[in-house]
C-alpha cells in the first residue's frame, strides 16, 4: 500500500491497524490520496515569498482532495441522561470521506503550522474514533526530509536567482521584518561576498518561518512514539523534498 509514495521519498507510518483497514475497508481512500500526492508540486518560489494566511501549496492540495469527495465536516457528539442534553461537544475536520453506510476517514494537512496542532488533530481523532465516528485519521505534514533541505533548497534558489541584496529579495516577495534583516546582517558580516546573501537569507527565513517548533515529521513521529491519538488507527504521511519545483 502506497508504495508509489514510498518510492518518491514519502514518509509513511501506520498505527493501530490502520493499513489494514484501509487496504481491506477502504482501498479507495489510499489510491485517491496516493494520487494526489503524487501530483502535487510547490513552486520554491512559493517558499520564498512572504505574507499570512494558508500556504497556496496547502490550498491546491485542498483543493485537490476535495475534487475527490473529501470535505469539511464538524461533528457533533451529544450525551444525554434520561432524555436530558448533558454534555455537547464539536470536532471540525477540515477532510472527511463520508461513505452511504455512514463511515468515515478523517485527514488534516499540517504544512506549517505550530506543533501542538497535531496535539490537536490526534486528540481529535482519538475521540471522534472512540465515539464510532470515523475508522481512520490520516495526518499529512512535511516529511523529515523536506524539512532538513529547505535551507539548501531555498539557498541554491536565490543563488541561481542572483539575489544578493534586499532590493533584489522583494522582488520574490520576501521582505524581512526589521529583526530577521538585523539577524541576516549579522550573519554576513563585513567581508561577506554576494553569494553569501542567499545563504543568510535562507538560514534566516527557514530558521523564522519552518523553524523547529513548526509541524513537521520529527514532532508528528514523537507524538506517534508516545501514543498520542491511541487507539486511533492512523495515516501519517511526510511530504518529500521531491515535490518542491527548484525552477
Amino acid at each position: 500500500m502506497l508504495d508509489r509514495l514510498r518510492e518518491q521519498g514519502f514518509d509513511i507510518a501506520f498505527e493501530a491497524h490502520a493499513e489494514a483497514i484501509l487496504s481491506v475497508d477502504f482501498p479507495e481512500v489510499a489510491a485517491e490520496i496516493e494520487q494526489a500526492l503524487l501530483d502535487f508540486r510547490i513552486p520554491v518560489r512559493e517558499l520564498v515569498a512572504g505574507g499570512g494566511g494558508e500556504a497556496q501549496g496547502t490550498q491546491r492540495l485542498r483543493r485537490a482532495l476535495a475534487a475527490r469527495g473529501w470535505s469539511k465536516q464538524t461533528f457533533v457528539v451529544e450525551r444525554s441522561i434520561n432524555g436530558l442534553k448533558r454534555e455537547s461537544q464539536s470536532h471540525e475536520v477540515d477532510h472527511v470521506r463520508t461513505y452511504a453506510d455512514g463511515k468515515c476517514i478523517a485527514l488534516e494537512i499540517e504544512w506549517n503550522n505550530k506543533d501542538p496542532f497535531f496535539d490537536r488533530d490526534l486528540e481529535n481523532f482519538k475521540r471522534l474514533h472512540a465515539d464510532g465516528a470515523i475508522s481512520v485519521g490520516i495526518i499529512i505534514t512535511r516529511g523529515a526530509q523536506l524539512h532538513n533541505g529547505l535551507r539548501g533548497l531555498i539557498g541554491d534558489f536565490l543563488l541561481r536567482e542572483r539575489v544578493a541584496d534586499f532590493a533584489a529579495l522583494a522582488d520574490y516577495g520576501y521582505r524581512p521584518t526589521p529583526r530577521q534583516r538585523e539577524m541576516i546582517e549579522r550573519r554576513l558580516g563585513p567581508s561577506a561576498k554576494p553569494e553569501d546573501f542567499a545563504t543568510s537569507v535562507a538560514q534566516v527565513l527557514v530558521s523564522d518561518k519552518f523553524g523547529e517548533a513548526t509541524t513537521h515529521w520529527r514532532k508528528l513521529e514523537d507524538r506517534r512514539q508516545r501514543g498520542v491519538g491511541n487507539p486511533c488507527p492512523l495515516l501519517l504521511v511526510g511530504l518529500p523534498l521531491g515535490i518542491v519545483d527548484p525552477s
